[in-house]
């Protein structure tokens, strides 16, 4: 499982000591039954207090386990060596296992996020809590969020991919003791912890299969796991909260954690380490196994047959990271402000609050066949074209919202319609973009950095709501638009056609670490 780190027996041990942790939590819950499962105001006893140290321990241990040994001498090893995945090379039962475990792995990472709405009712049941400060709650889980992305993204150009899941994993088992936490403030402590183990699944995920996948199946696959995996993640979500909430309260939901991080430990034999990857840290023997399994091989620059290889310009790549970070934000502030502000905004319009709620569902269910149209537009079109057409939808969208909040007479149906289709297409798209865009160097973190900026939006509106502050919709909608209009100038102007091409060209020369390391 961790064939490639410093030992597979600490991680295990790691692993170990984080679920008995957890475990040792579940008797100060079990109190609570004949109380409906609550525990505010519960004095933590010892048994939880030597939990959360062996979680912490355990956290640790796991990640000295998993941490590659001599990476200086990795770096230093690191020759000319490329994998070969041909163009025309099919799809193998590897390939689909692969696809399997991490569209199953986003599943799992993507519940976590999406069970907030279905705790915050119980949270402020139970802690006689206004809506003003139960939104600190959801802060400070995309607080975590944001921080995770970027973190774990730069763990991942260290570790590697699949060392950086499964580390997140391990996380994932420790914050489950949310569930049992006594007060607001350890529950607002544990959920950015949650955040913080949830927000670089996404990216690093996007890296590694990027980084296996043949190149004329990469489009398509990418925004297909994705799309599947945050459809599924709601949907699990959605279901543990009708099923077990009733019987076991809120904290059910965050108790999960346990049994769901350590499938996703255990779904790690299924998902190898980038073989991009190894062969860049000069670990050959590993990376001819892993390609042996996907049909494709290792071999010298000298023996590849020719191919372009453009060198990757410093201002191409800071001009890639601007335009797709400023068009995340774009997308965030759609999604976590102005969707978010809508319903409130139709109300005072007029709308009463059922038929402003079917606008928005009969809207969504039009978007819900979004993620196949969109893997095959990317697929079959262009990859640029189809981020830029789904931004010019999400603006014409933006327009006509602005166009109603200036006239009374006009209808919100077609730009809610383009605004919920454009904006579903824009993230559906714009990770496995953004991993197509730069080095397998900085891959992981910049696309990292992407994600958080897809979370910067809902920090901003939830910090909004701690205030009880919510912006008009003219207000929102003259705030969004000239940032989203400026990031589709930059895609236009940085952004590569990635449709079909060899990962390989963004490394100049076959280096893909220089000799002076990272």
């Amino acid at each position: 499982m961790v064939e490639n780190g410093r030992s597979p027996w600490l991680f295990l041990a790691g692993v170990a000591a984080v679920t008995i942790g957890v475990i040792a939590h579940a008797p100060m819950f079990w109190m609570g039954r004949d109380m409906g499962f609550r525990m505010s105001g519960m004095p933590m006893d010892g048994l939880m207090i030597a939990g959360m140290v062996l979680v912490a321990a355990g956290v640790g241990i796991a990640a000295w386990g998993l941490l590659p040994p001599n990476i200086a001498r990795q770096v230093a090893e690191a020759n000319r060596l490329s994998v070969s995945a041909p163009e025309d090379a099919p799809l193998s039962p590897a390939h689909w296992r692969l696809m399997t475990a991490l569209a199953l792995a986003l599943v799992i990472d993507i519940m976590k996020p999406a069970s907030l709405g279905f705790v915050i009712p119980g949270m402020m049941d139970e802690y006689g809590l206004s809506r003003e400060a139960v939104s600190l709650v959801p802060f400070a889980a995309l607080v975590g969020t944001v921080t995770g992305s970027i973190v774990w993204g730069a763990i991942a150009d260290v570790y590697g991919r699949k060392a950086t899941i499964l580390l997140s994993a391990v996380m994932f088992v420790g914050t489950s003791v949310c569930g049992t936490m006594p007060s607001l403030a350890w529950n607002i402590a544990m959920c950015f912890m949650m955040g913080a183990a949830a927000g670089g699944m996404l990216p690093v995920s996007y890296a590694l299969l990027a980084e296996m996948m043949p190149s004329r199946h990469r489009g398509w696959s990418l925004v297909l796991v994705g799309g599947l995996g945050a459809a599924g993640g709601y949907a699990a979500a959605s279901l543990v909260a009708a099923w077990l909430e009733p019987l076991l309260s809120w904290r059910i939901l965050w108790l999960v954690n346990l049994p769901s991080g350590l499938a996703l430990v255990a779904l790690g034999a299924l998902i190898p380490e980038s073989a991009k990857f190894l062969m860049a840290r000069g670990r050959h023997a590993e990376a001819r196994r892993v390609m042996a399994r996907f049909g494709s091989g290792v071999r010298t620059a000298e023996q590849a047959p020719p191919r372009p290889q453009p060198a990757t310009r410093r201002s191409g790549i800071a001009g890639g990271m601007a335009a797709l970070n400023l068009t995340a934000i774009a997308w965030s502030l759609v999604n976590f402000g102005l969707l978010l502000w809508l319903p409130a905004e139709l109300v005072a319009r007029g709308y009463s609050v059922s038929s402003s709620s079917r606008l928005l569902a009969d809207s969504a269910l039009v978007a819900l066949p979004t993620v196949l149209f969109v893997a095959w537009l990317y697929h079959a079109w262009s990859t640029k074209l189809s981020l830029l057409a789904a931004s010019l939808a999400t603006l014409a969208g933006l327009g006509g919202m602005l166009w109603f909040a200036l006239v009374d007479a006009a209808s919100p149906l077609l730009p809610a319609v383009l605004l919920i289709i454009g904006s579903n297409a824009i993230i559906a798209m714009l990770l496995p973009y953004s991993a197509e865009n730069f080095p397998l160097k900085v891959r992981a973190r910049n696309t990292g950095w992407v994600a958080a900026s897809s979370k910067l939006g809902g920090v901003f509106a939830t910090g909004l709501a701690i205030f009880a502050i919510v912006p008009s919709l003219r207000a929102s909608i003259l705030a969004i638009m000239p940032v989203l209009a400026v990031a589709i100038i930059l895609v236009a102007r940085y952004g590569r056609e990635t449709r079909g091409t060899d990962l390989r060209d963004l490394d100049p020369q076959g280096h893909i670490f220089d000799k002076a390391g990272l």
